[in-house]
């Protein structure tokens, strides 16, 4: 039985920063991989540009972590994002940061991030391990691990757990960890997709698909209760909604809520009516194309708009009927959809739920339960927005893990 004084199952983003981030002059550490090649997922980032972080201000990093955000507050103040930037740009790669904030490799190839991280390990002697998927997780005590995989079984002091989550499950992201999570008697959150688009049951905008909004408010309800009120762009879609509005909230959806969209952006929809009722009066003589038009709604949109509502877009301001006018409103600032589903693993960006928080260490993301087993990266039960802050989670997490261990 070979031994190990840290063993770290999945070479992703944050299973590898950990591994590069342990002092080795003094501890053996492998890294187990059930892929033929490390970082699949991660090749895929930002497009395979590989969105490394973003350039904000790090105190504000919490808001893009839906409630789980300060959780990460130790990892942060251990390795932030112009850390992270430091440690690339020290490694030979060039940087761009967009006017978003995005940061990407200069190269805007994301295998060269992957083959930095890479040469880090290897010049850190940790030994990786491909091919080599783990069947099971045991431990016997505090410090005292065993990992059995097809070929043989290991033993180790300290055990990480960085397999990812569900989402692109084409690249080894199949849920692994959430099987090693209940092995080793923690608490699982349900595994549901984030970052995901949503599928609208009986869509009646697909026609529209391609049309986007910026900055829409949207609110979401649920059992006839609004549960939270949204600002975003949102993408029309060939079967639902989509865009960084949707995304980066849909880790708050569920199948059957209905998303209610504000296309004219009303900041008070009791205003908006009065004003859209004036308009309607002072433009008695236009036609409601031509009207709608003026609130900055695209010609397909209006024409979509005015068919669903059975109005011919033709008809004078003067000629709507008080209920054509109410349904007219209506569309415009609370148009409902109802959620069918959420788009599914494959086309998620990353997972919400994962190992229970309450059981991990936000200090040292160690488990609370047993000494010397670490959960890092998506595995745990945090999911970021768009914009590189889900692979800086697995960078700090990763490094945080590791500078615990080195403590050791």
């Amino acid at each position: 039985m070979e031994s190990y004084d840290v063993i770290i199952i999945g070479a992703g983003p944050a299973g590898l920063f950990a591994a590069l981030s342990i002092d080795t002059t003094n501890k053996k550490v492998l890294v187990l991989e059930k892929n033929k090649k490390p970082g699949k997922k991660l090749l895929l980032a930002g497009a395979g540009q590989c969105n490394i972080t973003h350039s904000g201000n790090v105190r504000e990093f919490f808001n893009h972590y839906g409630d789980n955000g300060r959780f990460l507050k130790n990892a942060f103040n251990n390795l932030n994002n112009k850390d992270v930037i430091d440690f690339f740009e020290k490694n030979g790669l060039d940087i761009i940061t967009y006017d978003s904030g995005k940061v990407f490799p200069k190269s805007l190839n994301s295998e060269d991030v992957l083959e930095i991280l890479i040469n880090k390990c290897i010049k850190n002697k940790v030994k990786i391990e491909y091919n080599t998927p783990v069947l099971e997780t045991i431990s016997e005590s505090d410090y005292n691990f065993k990992v059995k995989t097809l070929k043989k079984i290991y033993k180790a002091k300290n055990l990480v757990i960085a397999t990812g989550g569900k989402s692109y499950p084409q690249t080894g992201s199949s849920g692994d960890g959430y099987k090693f999570i209940k092995m080793l008697n923690h608490k699982l959150k349900k595994p549901l997709e984030a970052l995901t688009s949503l599928d609208i049951k009986d869509f009646n905008l697909k026609d529209l698909s391609g049309i986007s909004f910026e900055k829409c408010k949207f609110s979401l309800w649920r059992n006839n209760k609004k549960i939270d009120s949204f600002n975003g762009d949102i993408l029309i879609t060939h079967k639902g909604l989509s865009g960084p509005g949707i995304l980066n909230n849909s880790r708050y959806m569920y199948p059957e809520d209905i998303i209610k969209i504000n296309f004219v952006n009303a900041e008070n929809i009791d205003e908006f009516r009065n004003l859209f009722l004036k308009d309607l009066n002072k433009s008695g003589k236009d036609m409601i194309k031509t009207l709608l038009k003026r609130y900055n709604l695209v010609k397909r949109f209006v024409s979509k708009i005015l068919d669903i509502l059975n109005i011919n877009e033709e008809k004078l301001c003067s000629q709507l009927t008080k209920n054509e006018r109410k349904g007219l409103i209506k569309a415009l600032t609370e148009f409902p959809f109802e959620i069918e589903n959420l788009s599914g693993f494959h086309i998620a960006m990353v997972t919400r739920g994962g190992v229970s928080l309450k059981e991990i260490s936000s200090k040292s993301l160690e488990s609370k339960k047993i000494k010397g087993l670490f959960f890092i990266g998506e595995v745990l039960d945090i999911d970021g927005d768009t914009g590189g802050y889900n692979i800086q989670a697995a960078f700090s997490t990763g490094a945080l893990a590791a500078k615990s261990i080195n403590k050791v």
